[in-house]
């Protein structure tokens, strides 16, 4: 049993929540494994991307901030509560750490959270900025995301507009939330994805699963086009 981490959390959380340290090294451990795997996989170029886990109701680990995805080593992991400050620590989690929280705070059976960056994801945030959603339907991929057992299924990854000004961002992803329409993952334009599973392993499957959907839609759009002129 590992030692036991005591942080008092004011607000929603309660006066007293606990995790184990035994739990913050396995979380690290997997960040750290995901940041090789999906870095060697191209999806995380420069010092891009952001991943997190959660610990426990009021704490997640995630990456620290100007870290290289993939050479990232457990000591690149920090903790943060909920409202994204950091725990224990004078490292800077991602900018973009509120983007993870609130995916906590709204699916109770999310326990990680990623964030890529690669051409793929970047050029359909661009080319579906306008429209606002790529539609996804017909593929037998999308058996790989959570909850779909059939090719017939459609998913609608919205695409949001970017800015510097994260409470905006967490924003116009919270109008959708509120609509109650299903969200697997989301883009932003010229930026990348988002998506999350209740362990690291349905995470990094839908990062893949999307990675590959995305690439099968630009594919398509540019055969079309190249058909249309001929």
């Amino acid at each position: 049993m590992g030692i036991g981490y005591s942080c008092p959390v004011p607000g929603r959380y309660g006066l007293l929540v606990s995790y184990t340290s035994a739990q913050l090294s396995a979380c690290a451990l997997a960040i750290a494994a995901a940041g090789r795997k999906l870095g060697a996989q191209g999806l995380t170029p420069a010092t891009s991307s952001n991943f997190s886990m959660r610990l426990d109701t009021a704490h997640a680990a995630i990456t620290i901030s100007g870290c290289d995805k993939d050479t990232l080593t457990p000591d690149d992991v920090m903790v943060i509560d909920m409202d994204g400050r950091a725990v224990g620590t004078s490292a800077r989690p991602s900018a973009e750490t509120l983007l993870h929280t609130q995916i906590y705070h709204h699916y109770a059976d999310a326990n990680a959270v990623l964030h890529t960056h690669s051409r793929t994801q970047t050029v359909a945030s661009r080319l579906f900025a306008t429209t606002g959603v790529v539609r996804l339907e017909g593929y037998e991929l999308l058996k790989a995301i959570a909850g779909h057992t059939t090719h017939t299924a459609c998913i609608d990854v919205p695409v949001f507009p970017n800015t510097q000004d994260m409470p905006e961002l967490v924003a116009r992803v919270e109008a959708w939330i509120q609509t109650d329409k299903p969200l697997y993952g989301y883009l932003i334009d010229g930026h990348g994805i988002y998506t999350w599973g209740r362990d690291m392993a349905e995470a990094e499957r839908h990062i893949e699963a999307f990675e590959f959907l995305l690439g099968c839609e630009l594919d398509l759009l540019l055969l079309n086009k190249t058909r249309s002129s001929v």
